[in-house]
């Protein structure tokens, strides 16, 4: 068992870090102003105001630039302006992202139209087009915003290291249940106080105590297995509670680079938190069948795990996220 926690921690810690918790797409927004005209906002990665990823948004044939394009940079990203506008209107016709196929980025579209209602949806590589519709219906907004949980919880990686730790340091189904329902409902009230702007909290300093209540977790992994029980083995829904509050705010951040639609925010945040529940699940589930069959392989083969093995997916999962304290520290 630990031996297959150990490389899954080895994985996760040293094949992917540089995607920890980084939802950074591109991101397109048109706002209609009338039947032909649209406001332009597109917001591209950029290491400086000059240096930024080599990827536009290509309009319809005949789009005419109303307006000149202003810039700015700030967020390591390089933000432009303009008016567009589009005969026949927008409805039923694509926007293209040639470069996005050599690219390592999504795209994130968000269309307001003038009666107030919206279309969100997420461009991949494999597929580099947008195609705006006529009218939104709930069932696109459930679909979006699942996903896009989904998606999220899934490239979080601090946010996985934090749950996997859950799993190494709580003993007991019962108790695995109750500490994973915990986080649940403490990240489900921050997401919804962050996104309807009741709680205001800097996104940096977040995502610096996020990496940390890592370190603390994979500490008390550690503590436990010298015979020192800490407050997570012995409460682990207290704990899972208290960081799950912060971890919501990290969610929230995520939640904020798609944004809500005016006219369904419940029913939008309600699904990206359900889709956060679903990636995670998949996440819990992916595990827990690792372990199944890693047991049931060691024991067929007779085989047992050297003594120091249990330090190495604590000591893993602690070094990245004390990496991760410091590099986010650093740059706020």
């Amino acid at each position: 068992m630990l031996r297959l926690v150990s490389v899954l921690a080895l994985f996760v810690a040293f094949v992917t870090p540089a995607m920890a918790d980084d939802f950074r797409p591109a991101y397109l927004q048109l706002k209609q102003l009338d039947a032909t005209t649209y406001d332009v906002l597109w917001r591209v990665p950029a290491l400086d105001a000059t240096t930024t990823l080599r990827l536009q948004p290509v309009f319809p044939p005949g789009t005419q630039d109303l307006t000149e394009r202003t810039s700015s940079y700030a967020g390591n990203a390089a933000v432009l302006r303009w008016r567009i506008r589009v005969e026949g209107g927008m409805a039923g016709r694509a926007v293209e992202f040639p470069q996005l196929p050599g690219s390592r980025v999504d795209v994130l579209v968000r269309v307001e139209r003038a009666d107030g209602t919206e279309q969100l949806g997420r461009v991949l590589p494999v597929d580099p087009r947008f195609t705006v519709t006529s009218s939104p219906g709930r069932l696109e907004v459930v679909k979006t915003y699942t996903v896009l949980g989904i998606g999220h919880i899934l490239l979080g990686f601090d946010h996985l290291l934090f749950v996997l730790a859950l799993l190494l340091i709580v003993d007991g189904t019962r108790r695995l249940i109750v500490t994973i329902t915990a986080f649940t409902v403490a990240h489900s009230i921050t997401l919804a106080l962050a996104s309807l702007g009741v709680l205001h909290v800097p996104g940096p300093p977040v995502e610096a105590l996020i990496a940390l209540s890592i370190v603390f977790v994979a500490a008390e992994i550690v503590h436990g297995r010298q015979g020192r029980p800490g407050l997570t083995q012995r409460y682990p829904w207290i704990v899972s509670f208290a960081f799950g509050l912060l971890h919501g705010l990290g969610f929230a951040s995520a939640l904020a680079e798609a944004g809500l639609p005016q006219n369904s925010i419940p029913l939008a945040l309600l699904f990206f938190n359900v889709g956060v529940e679903i990636g995670q699940l998949i996440f819990i589930a992916i595990v827990l069948l690792l372990l199944a069959a890693g047991t049931r392989a060691a024991a067929s083969m007779r085989l047992s795990s050297p003594a120091w093995l249990w330090r190495v997916p604590p000591y893993a999962i602690g070094g990245l996220a004390s990496y991760w304290v410091f590099e986010r520290v650093a740059g706020f």
